[in-house]
């Protein structure tokens, strides 16, 4: 077959959304059986089991959870009464830094790790394209946050009803909700903390994007993660926290509340879409400007 001949056959294959859904289906089974996906998943399932054993063992001479002064992660001091509470807790203690920095992990190895392998350059010049390559790794990106997040909530949701009582959970406004909304509520919370990472997920894979260097681009994704939490502790710089992507990652606790207060939730919503746009759009143009024969 000429080269004429093919060009037709591979340009019909690009267009042919079965032929996307494979690809699609290739990157998301790449990603998520891959050996360091696991393991990243691994130590993200053994949190909770870490968190709850520790308050199984601090209360069992009747001590509350948590340190004495009342601190320590939200939710903690409610475990012992209600299992349900696991869930909301390792969440919190996650947020910040394991679920991040893992998914920082898998988003700055998305276009670098195939660089530095050496086969960028065969999946840009395959059927796919390069608007379609980069659309699929964020896709599988978002996957994983998706994945990590929900891995977290379930071995909570396990150890929290093996070591503890489950029951009516009482929410922070003071009103009680009955155990079937109270597990709607940690799904939706669940759901809420994945959403909240689709914008660093895009950074990520922005940075991907200029690195040639697979643990180069992880490195340097987990740098600027831990950059701008900094930058969000520092009172003198308030005036730029509201533009912080983890600014208001910690929203998620408003949907405990009765009634839920959106306000928070909306905005952390929305600063993630915009980071989404901005620095996805970013990739794309590092991307298909990408000189292929370097």
């Amino acid at each position: 077959m000429s080269q004429a001949e093919v060009a037709p056959v591979r340009a019909g294959r690009s267009r042919n959304p079965l032929w996307t859904f494979g690809i699609l289906r290739s990157e998301l089974a790449t990603t998520l059986r891959r050996g360091r996906t696991l393991a990243l998943l691994g130590v993200l399932a053994a949190v909770p089991v870490l968190i709850g054993i520790a308050v199984r063992i601090q209360t069992s001479d009747g001590s509350p959870a948590g340190p004495r002064d009342g601190g320590g992660p939200a939710f903690l001091s409610q475990v012992t009464n209600n299992g349900l509470f696991l869930v909301f807790a390792a969440l919190a203690v996650t947020l910040p830094v394991f679920l991040p920095l893992t998914v920082g992990v898998v988003a700055g190895d998305a276009i670098a790790g195939e660089a530095s392998a050496g086969t960028l350059r065969y999946l840009l010049v395959a059927p796919a394209g390069r608007t379609r390559l980069l659309l699929t790794k964020y896709t599988a990106a978002l996957a994983f946050c998706l994945a990590a997040t929900l891995v977290v909530a379930v071995s909570a949701l396990a150890v929290g009803a093996l070591l503890f009582p489950v029951g009516e959970v009482t929410t922070i406004s003071g009103t009680r909700i009955g155990v079937g909304e109270g597990l709607l509520r940690a799904g939706l919370i669940a759901v809420t903390v994945a959403a909240s990472l689709i914008g660093f997920a895009a950074l990520g894979l922005f940075v991907s994007t200029l690195a040639g260097s697979g643990i180069a681009a992880m490195a340097a994704t987990v740098g600027v993660l831990i950059s701008v939490q900094i930058l969000d502790t520092i009172p003198q710089l308030s005036g730029i926290h509201p533009y912080l992507f983890p600014h208001y990652w910690m929203s998620f606790a408003d949907l405990l509340r009765d009634p839920v207060y959106w306000d928070g939730i909306v905005k952390n919503l929305g600063l993630q879409g915009l980071y989404a746009a901005v620095f996805g759009s970013a990739a794309w143009a590092r991307l298909t400007a990408k000189d292929i024969t370097a």
